[in-house]
């Protein structure tokens, strides 16, 4: 679902990074998906990585999109504000 989701959501910004998360039974979810244009500066996969241990869990994925997974879903909200935070030091960075 978050898949289908982020599609139009990316087509629609044309360039920058979507990041969208979600809670079920106990567990939580994160998709980290980057424009063409960024995947050299931004790769979602290391945005991910920077925001799937926030979440109590571990993530991956291409330059393009990326997944992860966490046990702690109290957490997505301070997940989801960090990475503000995360995709401007990535956008900033020489």
């Amino acid at each position: 679902g978050m898949r289908q989701l982020s599609d139009p959501l990316l087509a629609g910004i044309k360039s920058g990074v979507v990041v969208l998360g979600r809670t079920n039974d106990g567990k939580v979810s994160l998709i980290v998906r980057t424009s063409d244009d960024l995947i050299k500066k931004v790769p979602a996969g290391q945005v991910i990585k920077e925001l799937a241990p926030i979440i109590g869990g571990k993530g991956g994925g291409k330059a393009d999109m990326a997944e992860g997974g966490g046990s702690q879903p109290e957490k997505l909200w301070e997940a989801l504000q960090a990475s503000y935070g995360v995709v401007e030091k990535l956008v900033t960075r020489d």
